[in-house]
Formats: C-alpha cells, sequence, structure tokens
C-alpha cells in the first residue's frame, strides 16, 4: 500500500491512434482529443487562466450550452457551461474542473504545452489535471444534449471551470460560491478524484479498483514566529536566540507522533481491503476497531496511507531575519503544512500544537484554513448511478469509496452540505502517475475515451431519472 499517496493525490497502457505506423490528421482525431490538444497548448499556471479560459467557454458555446460569466479576471475567471439556462432554477449537477496548472517542470522531453500525440497519448501540462479531465465532462455533456431526448430531464447539467484551484486563492470557487451560489442551485458536485487504483497499490488484486472519494482533509496552514532580541554579532553566542529557541520548539513538535484517529471512510477502506487478502490478515482488516493496537504500527510504516488515518504536520520552510552567516537574527519563522481529518476541530488541534511546541512566546499565525466539512454519503442516488456508470464501463470491476489527503475545491461544496464524489475514471499506470506534476504530464486517448463513457453513462442515468425510475430505460 506505499503507493497509495500517488492515487490519493491525483488522481493504461498505451495504445495505438491508428492502424500501422502512421498516425491520424489532425482532421481526423476524434473532436475530444482535437479539443483537449488546443486546450494544453494554451499555458494557463495559476493566476494566468483567462485565455485558455476563454477557449473553453467559445467551445461550450459552440457547442449550444448556455453559459453563465462568473468572473473575468486572470486568478478569478470562472463560468458554467449548462444543459439549461441556470435561470430554469432546476436542481444541478455540476461537473467540476479547474482552468489552472502548475508551473512546468524544467525536463520535459516535449514541451509543457506541446498537446503533441505519440504512440496513443497526447502529452502537455494538465493533461490529467486536470486539463483531460475537463474535457471527459463537455464531451460526455455535449454527447447527452446531441444525442439524448433530455428536456423532461428533472435535472440540469452544468459544467463550471473555475481559476485558482491550485493555490487556493481567493478568486476561482470561492469567487462562485460567496456570488452565484444560490443560481448555481449544485445538487451534488462531480470532479477530480482517484482513479484505478490497484495499479498504484502494494499487494496482489483479482479484479481492478476504481475509486471514489467521499470525503478529504482540509489544509490548515500556520505561519510559526519567535522574536528575540540579542546581540548581534554571531561570533557571541546568546543563551538564548530565536533561531535556537524555534529550533527546539519544532524538534519536540516533531518527534512526537501523530494520533491514529479511525472513522467511518478509513476504516471501510481497511474492511474493503480485507477481501484482498487471507488468513489472519484478512479477519485483522475485517475488524480494524477492534485489531486496532495491531494496525497502527503497520500503518505507521507507510506514511502516504497512514496520512488519512491521521492529522499531519510537515515542516516545509524555515527562514530567518536575518542571511548573514555571521549575524545573529532577531527573528526565525517556520512554515507548517497541517491536514486536519475531517472530524477535527482546529481550535483544539493548534491548542495541542501549542502544547507540544512548549514555548509560550512563539506566535502562531493560521495562513490558511479551508472550511470543515462531512463526508459525502455513498447512500445517494449520485453515487449509486456514477457507480454504476463505472461498473458498466469496464466489466469485472469493483470501486471503492476513500478519503483523500489532498485538499481540492470539492471541499467548499462538502462544508455547505452538498454531496461531492471525486473521480477522474480511467486507468492510470504509475508511470503516467508520476507525470502528473512532473515531467512530460499526459494521457493516453483510450483513457480520454473511457472517461467521457463513464461520466456520458453517468448523465445519461440521471436525466432519465423520474421518482420510481433510477436508470435510463
Amino acid at each position: 500500500m506505499k503507493r497509495l499517496i500517488l492515487l490519493l493525490f491525483f488522481l493504461s497502457a498505451a495504445q495505438s491512434i491508428a492502424q500501422g505506423d502512421e498516425p491520424l490528421a489532425p482532421s481526423r482525431l476524434p473532436e475530444p482529443v482535437q479539443w483537449l490538444q488546443k486546450y494544453l497548448q494554451i499555458p494557463s499556471v495559476s493566476g494566468e487562466e483567462a485565455r485558455a479560459g476563454s477557449f473553453l467557454k467559445e467551445l461550450c458555446k459552440s457547442h449550444g450550452l448556455f453559459v453563465k460569466e462568473m468572473g473575468q479576471d486572470d486568478g478569478n475567471y470562472n463560468f458554467t457551461a449548462s444543459l439549461f439556462p441556470l435561470e430554469d432554477n432546476k436542481p444541478n449537477i455540476v461537473l467540476l474542473n479547474h482552468l489552472d496548472v502548475v508551473p512546468e517542470s524544467e525536463n520535459n522531453i516535449f514541451g509543457p504545452y506541446s498537446g503533441v500525440i505519440e504512440n496513443g497519448s497526447i502529452y502537455g501540462r494538465g493533461a490529467v489535471d486536470n486539463k483531460g479531465a475537463a474535457i471527459m465532462q463537455l464531451a460526455a455533456l455535449v454527447k447527452i444534449k446531441q444525442s439524448e431526448n433530455y428536456r423532461e430531464s428533472e435535472y440540469n447539467i452544468s459544467l463550471l471551470s473555475v481559476s485558482c484551484e491550485e493555490t487556493q486563492c481567493p478568486g476561482g470557487i470561492q469567487h462562485v460560491l460567496e456570488n452565484f451560489r444560490n443560481e448555481l442551485n449544485a445538487a451534488v458536485v462531480i470532479g477530480e478524484g482517484p482513479t484505478e487504483i490497484t495499479e498504484l497499490l502494494e499487494g496482489e488484486f483479482p479484479k481492478p479498483i476504481f475509486g471514489i472519494s467521499v470525503a478529504h482533509k482540509r489544509a490548515y496552514w500556520l505561519e510559526l514566529e519567535l522574536e528575540i532580541e540579542t546581540l548581534g554579532h554571531g561570533s557571541v553566542t546568546p543563551l538564548t536566540y530565536a533561531n535556537k529557541e524555534l529550533v527546539t520548539a519544532l524538534d519536540k513538535l516533531l518527534k512526537k507522533k501523530q494520533k491514529t484517529i479511525f472513522n467511518e471512510v478509513n476504516t471501510s477502506f481497511l474492511k474493503e481491503m480485507a477481501q484482498y487478502r487471507t488468513g489472519l490478515e484478512r479477519f485483522v482488516l475485517k475488524h480494524p476497531r477492534f485489531f486496532k493496537p495491531l494496525l497502527v504500527p503497520k500503518l505507521r510504516k507507510s506514511p502516504e496511507l497512514f496520512s488519512i488515518f491521521s492529522n499531519t504536520v510537515t515542516l516545509t520552510n524555515l527562514n530567518s531575519s536575518s542571511q548573514a552567516l555571521n549575524t545573529n537574527s532577531v527573528v526565525a519563522k517556520a512554515g507548517l503544512d497541517c491536514r486536519l481529518l475531517p472530524e477535527t476541530d482546529e481550535v483544539e488541534f493548534e491548542a495541542d500544537l501549542r502544547k507540544k511546541l512548549k514555548n509560550d512566546k512563539i506566535k502562531i499565525t493560521v495562513v490558511k484554513s479551508t472550511p470543515r466539512n462531512r463526508p459525502s454519503s455513498s447512500k445517494t442516488l449520485f453515487y449509486e448511478n456514477l457507480q454504476a456508470a463505472i461498473l458498466e464501463n469496464y466489466p469485472g470491476v469493483t470501486t471503492m469509496k476513500l478519503i483523500m489527503p489532498n485538499i481540492n475545491d470539492m471541499g467548499y461544496f462538502r462544508a455547505r452540505d452538498v454531496p461531492a464524489y471525486g473521480t477522474i475514471p480511467i486507468n492510470l499506470s504509475r508511470v503516467q502517475a508520476k507525470s502528473i506534476h512532473g515531467d512530460d504530464e499526459y494521457i493516453t486517448l483510450k483513457a480520454l475515451n473511457d472517461g467521457t463513457n463513464v461520466f456520458y453513462n453517468f448523465l445519461k442515468k440521471m436525466i432519465y431519472h423520474r421518482s420510481s425510475v433510477q436508470t435510463a430505460p
């Protein structure tokens, strides 16, 4: 299970795009592939999304979707593209995606914004996270509009594309929900999440497993600051000075083991994993709360896995008021990336953290705190139909509900009691997973088509839903 984090953070073998050695001409590529290729060729690092957003918005308009602008500037470029006008006020199935990408890496074989197609795969920053996922959603929505009798649907369907997901700036989803929440009228949100997971797990599995996230940890980013007036010259070592006292406090904090917390979602994961084990291990996993003393040491050996069973504290930076090697700094600072399980109270967490530091002179400032939220139920019509769509597209597989250790924009909906489910329903190899936020990010054309089909089948089930009918005829 050591590589579970690769799956949880981001969420198929390469297929030939044509018979023989000659690639298809651009005009012969499937439309969604052409869309993604053009989309990838537009840089959209966080805070610089407007040009990519304009391209996607115009693409939506060209296919007859009803577009509502919700911000038109870099750092806050957002819009919906809907099956029905938002003014109809139908309960809305929101397909959430983000326009922004992380900065390009330095070791790409292909250009970071090339959109090049080679050996059945398309390359470029955002190919999976999150431009590829957005194109799957859009292609599914367009197919519903073009081929299904959707006019009697009880639900609207809206593609919601936002800025600033990667950096969590005040624009993007925060702006949308502060200003357009009622118009959006979200009944459910489908956003980014895990893929097929057995490629990234330890052990053997008789069939593939597709993850659906129903919860995620939330960010609680802290800055620690300690100021101590002291002798300036480094040739004389004071009895106490800022750098020394802060490092000493951090050492005490980071040596303390984080408490293991079992909740409904992470224990459900262990119980699901039991069916893939034998003997005593199987029995222990089926009863995780009873055998918690046995499980905790094993969980701690895998930081990636343990992250969904604990609140984590990571020291991400250290700095001081002086960079000169011969000068004692008056001020020392540290940055902590804390990730909290959904049920954690941040006031109690901060009090416990301060107790572990054992230094009341350290000032703690909350830099970022995403809202508290509850896991979404897996007993809803939305989850059941999403699960069914995955099972239909991939015969013989199974699904598993998961908690994500990273943050994303779905948390802002969960905090408002809107059910939100995360998945990028594709096969993803370890090599592909490593390319996300890394070098030469890519997605196979087969995966792009498979993901589109899953979303289309899910949406088809929803538009034919009636009070007594849950799936399409």
